[in-house]
């Protein structure tokens, strides 16, 4: 997979993440376990995107 489209999907699932972090908060009966994941896999997320980006950069 070309990097722009992998980033264009890490990217994608990232904005998907946070509406859920932001439906979670919405619902005060939301698990505080599965919310720390939720933000645990976004932030993840994040990384490789600035990692990606970093080493595009580079590349270019």
């Amino acid at each position: 997979m070309p990097l722009q489209n992998h980033l264009v999907e890490l990217e994608r699932k990232h904005q998907a993440l946070e509406r859920e972090i932001q439906d979670a908060l919405n619902h005060p009966s939301m698990d505080d376990t599965r919310l720390a994941e939720l933000k645990r896999r976004k932030l993840q997320l994040k990384d490789q995107i600035t990692r990606l980006k970093g080493s595009h950069a580079v590349m270019h």
